[in-house]
């Protein structure tokens, strides 16, 4: 199975990105994983022109690093979701990416599961709430497996997941694809 994991923390070497590393580790046992930080791509939010509907191949009007992500996606049989959590949402530069897809080409993937490692500074019990909603409806609307859930809570500096069980059970998810 061909694996890519979006991270979407703008912080490089963070708790998000260590997470994420190691799903990637547990995952490559058995399958091929591409990682990509949106930190390192320059993607701009969609605009909402619906263009890429009527333009040749789905080509969206924006020229950025949005086709790096497409041709990824096309190859993808997984997609992993990996993010912060910033005021109940995932991170901003992920969510551009997120509402790219809004684009045609969306259908012409090959995605059949996904799964979502999400880390949070705050501990509440509702801090994943609205995230972990949207990610069900879009299970649902794309009829996708849910390839399982790493949540963490109370990891704010860099570096605090690893006082945590959070990336073993990252970890022992991706082996289990």
């Amino acid at each position: 199975m061909n694996i890519l994991i979006l991270i979407g923390s703008p912080r490089q070497e963070g708790n998000t990105q260590l997470l994420a590393e190691a799903f990637a580790r547990g995952a490559e046992t058995h399958h091929h994983v591409t990682t990509l930080s949106v930190r390192d791509l320059n993607v701009g939010p969609c605009t909402g022109c619906n263009a890429c509907f009527a333009s040749e191949g789905n080509a969206c009007i924006q020229n950025d690093d949005m086709a790096r992500v497409y041709a990824q996606m096309a190859q993808a049989d997984m997609l992993v979701i990996a993010s912060p959590v910033y005021f109940y949402g995932i991170s901003a530069q992920l969510k551009s990416v997120i509402d790219r897809l809004h684009n045609p080409l969306r259908n012409t993937f090959h995605i059949k599961k996904m799964a979502l490692l999400l880390v949070g500074g705050a501990s509440l019990p509702e801090l994943f709430d609205s995230i972990t909603t949207q990610y069900e409806l879009a299970l649902r609307f794309f009829n996708l497996e849910d390839g399982g859930r790493v949540l963490v809570r109370g990891v704010r500096e860099c570096g605090d997941i690893r006082q945590t069980p959070a990336l073993e059970e990252a970890y022992t998810l991706g082996e289990r694809q």
